[in-house]
């Protein structure tokens, strides 16, 4: 009886143990390209010790009040449609890799999308009825590939401040298609205001968050630099119950990475891979320890591996550069 006894409360707590144990996301951000993948271009996915890919098919729009958007047609590069999205997921999934499907919008001339807002009504409703479509072809696919997460919209901030009846309507209208984890892609200085995250599963931040003004950021700077945020990062996931999803994160190899992270602009052209490794070492070392945090997706990984990054460019992706060896370090960690 003893026996019995012991096997129960050593099943009992095996069973706790298993139930607080939470998969951190270790994520890339896979970009869409001309072609179709293989092998060749997964391999380096399982290499960093990721475990999901972001897939990100494209519609695209003329300007920023311009309400149609037009999507998934023979004039886009093959990652970027439908067909090319699956395409992407069934290769992915070969090497055990789990996915978020996320398609984005892309404003002509790289305006950003949280601009994004019309002039009249009768515009709105076009972009409504427009982007219903374009969302909910790729609900529909999310679920078809039983996707494990969809994201349903990227840095849309002014559209959901201008409709929020619109996005409550298409949350549900989402929901009757696709059964899986559902999060929005906010931007860094737009999460605090996204009036629908008790709607989702995770609340999805683009972490471009402003940590240190120094040319070459030292590990102390940036992790002091996260304080302020991390507080309120956190006071947002315990205000909602939800999980912390990190829809982007990463840095630029070049001067001043910490400063303004968002910044694209290809004028800051001043390598610097001292700087990228030291801003996201301190992100690893303040987030991916917390039980609060699910993990994230770093920005951005190229299909051609041995043909990007490097340690003369200056630009968002970690491959084939020093802080590489820091993403792989973490993502291996259980």
């Amino acid at each position: 009886m003893k026996n019995i006894k012991l096997l129960i409360v050593l099943f009992g707590l095996t069973i706790q143990s298993c139930s607080t144990q939470t998969e951190k996301i270790n994520g890339v951000s896979f970009v869409a390209s001309s072609e179709a993948i293989d092998e060749t271009h997964t391999k380096p996915v399982v290499n960093i010790n990721a475990n999901y890919a972001a897939i990100m098919p494209f519609g695209f729009i003329k300007d920023l009040d311009h309400p149609e958007i037009i999507h998934n047609t023979d004039r886009q590069w093959f990652g970027e449609t439908r067909a090319g999205a699956k395409q992407y997921i069934n290769e992915l999934r070969k090497k055990k890799i789990k996915i978020m499907l996320k398609p984005q919008i892309w404003v002509w001339r790289g305006e950003f999308t949280g601009y994004i807002e019309m002039k009249n009504e009768a515009h709105w409703k076009t972009l409504e009825n427009s982007y219903s479509k374009f969302i909910l072809e790729y609900a529909e696919l999310a679920q078809d590939m039983n996707v494990t997460v969809f994201c349903i919209g990227t840095e849309l901030e002014k559209f959901i401040d201008n409709r929020p009846t619109y996005w409550n309507r298409l949350i549900v209208e989402i929901k009757t298609i696709y059964k899986g984890k559902l999060t929005y892609a906010a931007n860094w200085d737009e999460f605090k205001r996204t009036p629908f995250w008790n709607q989702l599963d995770f609340i999805g931040v683009d972490a471009y968050f402003p940590v240190s003004n120094s040319k070459t950021p030292t590990l102390t700077e940036c992790l002091e630099g996260w304080g302020q945020h991390k507080n309120t990062i956190q006071t947002i996931s315990k205000k909602h119950n939800k999980p912390i999803l990190f829809t982007e994160f990463g840095y630029r190899s070049v001067d001043y990475s910490g400063k303004t992270p968002w910044i694209s602009d290809r004028s800051m052209d001043q390598v610097n891979l001292e700087a990228q490794t030291n801003t996201t070492q301190a992100l690893f070392e303040t987030f991916w320890k917390e039980e609060w945090f699910a993990g994230g997706f770093i920005w951005k990984w190229f299909h051609n591996n041995d043909r990007v990054g490097g340690e003369s460019n200056h630009m968002f992706t970690p491959q084939n550069k020093p802080v590489e060896s820091v993403i792989m370090l973490h993502y291996s960690r259980k």
